[in-house]
C-alpha cells in the first residue's frame, strides 16, 4: 500500500467523552483495502460454520454422540452470543483491530482444542472457546464498515462481508467433505482437520489485518458491564439446556420447569442491571427507543432462528436421505451459494443507488419462507433438482435480507452508539441462530425415534420385509440399533450404509418426516418475520451522508 493510500491510524490520545464528529470520509480504494482484511477474518469463521455443518454427521457418529450433536452447535453460538455485546464495547473503548486480533487469537486456540477432542460433549466445550473469539468476528466487521461508510453506502460493502458467507458455504462443505471422508491424515483422524486447518488460516489473516486494518478511531468511555453479561448468561444458557434436553428429560419435567424459572430470574436480573447501567449496559436499553434498531433486532432473532434451523437441518437430510458424502452434500448446495452471491452483490449496489432497503428485506424474507414451505414437502424419493429449487430461493433469500435486516437496525443510531449497536443486532441473531440450531435439531430427534418405530411396526408384519430384516448382514447391520425392549439406538447412523435399502427404507421415512416437521416449524417462524417486515418496517430512504 502506497503511502496515497494511507489510511488513519487510530488515535493515540485518551479516552474522550465526545466522539460526536464523523471520522474522515475514506476512499473507495481505501475502504476496499480495509475489506480484505475484514473478509479474511470474516472467511476464518463463516468457513468454521459451514465445515463442520457439512461434516457434522461423521463427527458425531465417530465419537458415538449422533443424538447430542446439537451441543455442537449451540456451544458455539451460546458462548458467541454472550461475547458479541462484549466485543462493541471493548472496541468503542481500545479500538476495533486490536479487539479483533484478540477475537482472532481466541478462536485459534479454541479451534487446537477441538482438534484434539475425544467425546462429543468435550468437543462442545471447546466449540464453547472457539465462540468466544468468533463472537467477535461478525460483529466487528459490521461495526467497522459502518464507521467509515454513509448509511448508504453500507449495503454495498456489507453485501461483499455477506458474500464470504455464500462462498464459504460452497468451500467450507468441500473442504469439510474431504477431511470428514479419509480416516486419517498424518495419522490424524481426517474430521480433526476441519479445526486443525483454521491455525493456518488465522496466522494468514493476523498478518494481512495488521498490514491493511487502520481505521481511525476516537476512543469512548465505557464501563465494562460484566454483571450484564453474566446475568445474560443465566437467563440464556438454562433455556437452551432445556431445548436441548427436553426430549429426554420431559418439556414440563421438574428439571425443565427450574431450569425455565433459573432462566426468568436470570432475565428479570439482566434487565434490571441494565437499567441501572444506562449508557455502560452491555445492551443499552435506550437504543430500544430507536424504532429501527428496534425492528432490525426483532428480524435478526427470528430469521437468525429459521437460517441456522436450515442450514442443521438440510446436511442431514442429503446425507441421510440422500445417502450423500458429506463431500457430495457441500457439492449439491451449490445453488445455495450462487444465489445468495449474485443477489448480495445485487441488492448492494441498488440499496446504494437508490437509498431504499424495504422492498429488498421483505423481498428476501418471503424467499427464504417459500424455501422452508419447499423443504417442508420432501420426501426420500425427492428430486435434487426439487432440493435446488429450495435452496435458489434460501440462499436469495438470505442475500437479500441479512444485509438489509443489518442496515435496518443501524439506520437510526448515532455513531457513537455505533460498537455496541451492531453487536447488539448481531447478538440477537446469533441468539435466535442459537435458539434455531437447538430447538430444530431437538425437535427432528424427538420426533425421528417415534416415527421411525411407528413405520418399523408396520413394515414388520410384513413377512418379505421380516425375513429380509433376518439375513445375516441386515441382522449384523441391525444389532445394537434394535433394542430388546422395543426403542431405538439412534446414536450412530453409520448402520444405515450396511443396511440393504429396504430395509432402510422405514429409517429413512421416519427421519425424513420428522425433518418435514421441522421445516415446516421454520417455514411458521418465517412467515411471522415477513409480516412484520412488510406491515412494521418504514419506507425509508437512506441518508448519502
Amino acid at each position: 500500500m502506497t503511502s496515497s493510500d494511507a489510511i488513519p491510524r487510530e488515535s493515540a490520545d485518551g479516552p474522550r467523552d465526545e466522539p460526536d464528529a464523523p471520522p474522515a470520509r475514506l476512499t473507495h480504494r481505501q475502504v476496499v483495502t480495509v475489506l480484505s482484511g475484514l473478509m479474511l477474518g470474516m472467511f476464518l469463521a463463516a468457513l468454521d460454520q459451514t465445515v463442520v455443518s457439512s461434516a457434522l454427521r461423521t463427527i458425531a457418529d465417530d465419537l458415538h454422540g449422533l443424538t447430542a450433536q446439537a451441543w455442537v452447535t449451540t456451544a458455539y453460538l451460546v458462548t458467541g452470543t454472550i461475547a458479541t455485546p462484549l466485543y462493541g464495547k471493548l472496541s468503542d473503548i481500545y479500538g476495533r483491530r486490536p479487539v479483533y486480533l484478540w477475537a482472532i487469537a481466541l478462536f485459534t486456540v479454541g479451534s487446537l482444542l477441538c482438534g484434539f477432542a475425544t467425546s462429543i460433549h468435550q468437543l462442545a466445550a471447546f466449540r464453547a472457546v472457539q465462540g468466544l473469539g468468533g463472537g467477535g468476528l461478525m460483529s466487528l466487521a459490521m461495526t467497522i464498515i459502518a464507521d467509515i461508510t454513509s448509511p448508504r453506502e453500507r449495503g454495498r460493502y456489507q453485501g461483499y462481508i455477506t458474500a464470504v458467507f455464500g462462498g464459504s458455504s460452497v468451500v467450507g462443505p468441500l473442504v469439510g467433505g474431504v477431511f470428514a471422508g479419509r480416516d486419517s491424515l498424518l495419522g490424524i483422524d481426517g474430521w480433526r482437520w476441519i479445526f486443525l486447518v483454521n491455525v493456518p488460516l488465522a496466522a494468514l489473516a493476523v498478518v494481512v489485518i495488521l498490514r491493511v486494518l487502520h481505521v481511525p478511531h476516537q476512543p469512548v468511555r465505557h464501563r465494562l458491564d460484566y454483571g450484564g453479561a453474566a446475568t445474560l448468561a443465566i437467563s440464556i444458557v438454562p433455556l437452551l439446556v432445556v431445548a436441548e434436553q427436553g426430549r429426554s428429560w420431559g418439556w414440563t419435567s421438574p428439571l425443565a420447569l427450574a431450569m425455565y424459572g433459573v432462566g426468568l430470574v436470570g432475565l428479570v436480573s439482566f434487565v434490571t442491571l441494565e437499567r441501572r447501567m444506562g449508557d455502560a449496559a452491555l445492551l443499552p436499553l435506550k437504543l430500544f427507543r430507536i424504532k429501527a434498531f428496534r425492528l432490525g433486532t426483532l428480524l435478526h432473532f427470528v430469521v437468525g432462528i429459521g437460517m441456522f434451523g436450515a442450514m442443521t437441518t438440510l446436511p442431514l437430510y442429503l446425507q441421510l436421505a440422500k445417502g450423500m458424502s458429506p463431500m457430495d452434500a457441500g457439492l449439491a448446495t451449490l445453488p445455495t451459494m450462487a444465489a445468495n452471491v449474485t443477489v448480495t452483490l445485487v441488492v448492494g449496489r441498488l440499496m446504494s443507488r437508490t437509498g431504499k432497503f424495504k422492498v429488498h428485506l421483505v423481498a428476501g424474507i418471503g424467499s427464504f419462507t417459500v424455501a422452508m414451505v419447499v423443504f417442508s414437502t420432501l420426501e426420500v424419493d425427492s428430486p435434487l433438482w426439487y432440493v435446488a429449487v429450495g435452496m435458489l430461493f434460501m440462499g436469495a433469500g438470505l442475500g437479500a435480507s441479512m444485509q438489509t435486516i443489518t442496515t435496518l437496525a443501524q439506520s437510526e443510531v448515532d455513531r457513537r452508539d455505533m460498537g455496541a449497536a451492531t453487536a447488539s443486532a448481531n447478538f440477537f441473531r446469533s441468539n435466535g441462530g442459537t435458539v434455531g440450531a437447538a430447538a430444530f435439531l431437538s425437535i427432528l430427534f424427538s420426533l425421528a425415534g417415534t416415527r421411525i418405530t411407528d413405520r418399523l411396526t408396520a413394515a414388520f408384519q410384513d413377512q418379505p420385509f421380516r425375513r429380509l430384516a433376518e439375513e445375516p448382514a441386515n441382522a449384523a447391520a441391525l444389532d445394537g440399533v434394535l433394542r430388546p425392549e422395543g426403542g431405538l439406538n439412534l446414536e450412530d447412523s453409520a448402520f444405515l450404509q450396511a443396511l440393504d435399502p429396504r430395509v432402510a427404507l422405514p429409517f429413512l421415512e421416519g427421519y425424513v418426516s420428522a425433518m418435514q416437521a421441522v421445516f415446516l416449524t421454520g417455514a411458521a417462524v418465517s412467515l411471522l418475520a415477513f409480516v412484520v417486515a412488510a406491515w412494521r418496517v418504514p419506507n425509508t430512504r437512506l441518508s448519502a451522508d
